[in-house]
């Protein structure tokens, strides 16, 4: 900015810029590429299910807004029954889509690592290159 005030050098700032803005929309494009992609993996993993596929694709949509979950609140929130939420978050664990964090065995919490994973590697990344 001083170069611009000093030397009115425009072009440099605005390049400056159009390069940020740049290299933001093809992160953010990579990042939504890699949540596209894992969606549509898990979901055709989830429709094999059978019968109890449509709640934990309720619950998928769900984890996407709220990747870290306890199964209390979650069916609060779905409008569901405890056993319903449990008996889905127990088949999205058995294929490794949902794992428990670390903790005891009452108020268990679940994590959607693989959506986190992606999530931070954008964010690390970008944080990385802006050093």
């Amino acid at each position: 900015m001083s170069e611009v005030r000093n030397k009115g050098n425009y072009e440099q700032w605005v390049k400056f810029f159009l390069r940020a803005v740049y290299e933001s929309a093809r992160d953010a494009t990579e990042t939504t590429d890699k949540l596209i992609a894992l969606r549509e993996k898990n979901t055709a993993v989830i429709t094999a299910f059978g019968k109890g596929a449509k709640m934990a694709l309720r619950l998928l949509s769900y984890l996407e807004e709220n990747p870290i979950i306890d199964i209390q609140k979650t069916a609060l929130t779905l409008g569901t029954t405890f056993k319903t939420i449990s008996d889905a978050v127990k088949r999205l664990r058995e294929t490794g889509i949902l794992s428990q964090a670390a903790g005891t065995k009452r108020n268990r919490i679940f994590v959607y690592e693989a959506y986190l994973e992606i999530l931070k590697d954008g964010t690390v990344k970008n944080y990385a290159q802006n050093l």
